[in-house]
C-alpha cells in the first residue's frame, strides 16, 4: 500500500497556542483519515514536527493491520522537509528530540519514504485541522 500524508503545524504567536493537523490518503487518493491535536504552547517549527509525529504514530498503529510499502509526506515547512530529507542538519536543541523521535518511528515503520515541500496553498486542509485544534482549546 502506498500512502500520501499532508501535515501542518500552526502556532498563534511564536511560541504560542499551537495545533497539529494531518491528512492521510490511500493509494486511490481517497482520504483514509484526518487527525488534529491541540499542542499547548509551541513554536511554529515545533508544531510542524509534532504534526508529523502524530501522523507517524497513527501510521505505526495502522501498519499492524496493513502492508504499507511507501509513504510520501507533504509539508509547507521547508525546514522540516529539508531536515527529514537530510539536506539540512538539525541545530535547534528544541527541534532535535522531535526530529529524532520522527526518524525513529519512520525507521521502525520500515517503509520507503519521501518528503516533499509544497506551497501553503496546497496544504490548506491540514492547516485548517491544525487551527481547529487551537480553536478547540478555548
Amino acid at each position: 500500500m502506498k500512502l500520501t500524508v499532508y501535515t501542518d503545524g500552526a502556532s498563534r504567536g511564536n511560541p504560542g497556542k499551537s495545533g497539529a493537523g494531518a491528512l492521510i490518503f490511500d493509494e486511490r487518493k481517497q482520504k483514509a483519515t484526518s487527525l488534529n491535536k491541540y499542542l499547548g504552547i509551541s513554536t511554529n517549527n515545533e508544531a510542524e514536527y509534532k504534526a508529523l509525529i502524530i501522523a507517524l504514530e497513527y501510521l505505526a498503529v495502522m501498519q499492524d493491520g496493513a502492508k504499507i510499502r511507501e509513504i510520501i509526506f507533504f509539508s509547507d515547512s521547508q525546514l522540516l522537509v529539508n531536515q527529514m530529507s537530510g539536506i539540512y542538519s538539525v541545530k535547534s536543541a528544541n527541534i532535535l528530540p522531535l526530529y529524532l523521535k520522527a526518524k525513529k518511528i519512520l525507521k521502525d515503520l520500515d517503509v520507503s519514504s519521501k518528503f516533499m515541500h509544497i506551497s501553503r496553498s496546497l496544504n490548506k486542509e491540514a492547516d485548517k485541522l491544525a487551527n481547529l485544534a487551537i480553536d478547540s482549546s478555548k
